[in-house]
């Protein structure tokens, strides 16, 4: 385990208690997530080191990574993933782009979808057995992590979805985005959103707290502020409206033991009616260089 002395965004050295959340998916075992005192961000603090960060992902139950079909929130997941290709493609479509970077791609499925759309597609997965299944399973073009800092193409697209909040070195992060992205790209990041209805009401229970795969937990100000510090400016934030419902569901089960079908919906429906303009369970930013 690692212990952070400084704030991964404003490098304050302090910091509070915020809440100590179990991880529920693979180790069992109990995390501190901590709230820097100067600018509010929490994050997960202490953390496995970086290479010990791969063990905590070896489980069926993370299926981001996982082919398992296994169990009704498992359909529910790969259901919403399949409708939501559409939605993310259209989104970023709207820049027009050519050449796509998706870094965190997972199993391939929407770079395979967005390939089948005539896009130039790139991968980056740092899990060997996904980035295997996408390179086999979809002949796409997926590298691991060491693509980002050694290579000098440049992507007039770059997506992220729900992969930010993995990344050991954030700062680190942000720069070769920066660098990776055309001076006219467009950068998307969607993370969950720590301040949304669902978030306050399961609390330590709250499944999209994901300790400790999930190092950062971001809210508006965050990213403002990472992006502000980076030379990015937010343009525009969407939001994801399903991601209430299947972390409804698995706070559920975290909660009791087993899921509340009807009360997951409830939360799920009600964090997306008090979300108002931009407070959902999962965002969407996108983010451009600053002229």
């Amino acid at each position: 385990m690692e212990k952070l002395k400084n704030c991964p965004i404003c490098t304050s050295e302090e910091s509070r208690l915020f809440l100590q959340c179990k991880d529920y998916t693979v180790s069992q075992k109990v995390f501190d997530i901590v709230e820097c005192s100067a600018c509010g961000f929490k994050y997960t603090n202490p953390r496995p080191k970086p290479e010990e960060l791969g063990k905590y992902y070896e489980s069926e139950e993370y299926i981001s990574h996982s082919g398992t079909k296994k169990g009704l929130i498992y359909k529910a997941y790969h259901i919403a993933r399949n409708y939501t290709l559409s939605k993310k493609f259209t989104l970023i479509n709207k820049n027009q782009p050519k050449n796509l970077l998706d870094i965190g791609c997972g199993t391939g499925e929407f770079l395979n979808y967005c390939k089948q759309k005539g896009l130039n597609t790139t991968g980056v997965e740092p899990g060997e057995k996904a980035r295997n299944f996408a390179t086999f399973e979809y002949s796409l073009t997926v590298f691991d992590e060491d693509f980002l800092k050694n290579t000098d193409k440049k992507f007039d697209v770059i997506t992220m979805w729900h992969v930010l909040e993995h990344v050991p070195f954030l700062q680190q992060r942000m720069e070769e985005l920066y660098a990776l992205l055309s001076d006219d790209g467009a950068l998307y990041i969607a993370v969950p959103n720590c301040e949304s209805y669902d978030a306050s009401y399961y609390g330590k229970y709250w499944a999209a707290y994901d300790v400790p795969r999930h190092l950062y937990h971001f809210t508006k100000k965050d990213i403002s502020s990472l992006a502000e510090k980076n030379n990015f400016i937010v343009e525009k934030i969407f939001p994801m409206k399903l991601d209430s419902f299947y972390v409804s569901m698995l706070s559920e089960k975290y909660k009791s033991g087993k899921i509340n079908y009807f009360n997951a919906f409830i939360i799920g429906l009600k964090s997306n009616l008090k979300a108002g303009k931009d407070n959902y369970s999962s965002l969407i930013y996108l983010l451009k260089k600053r002229k």
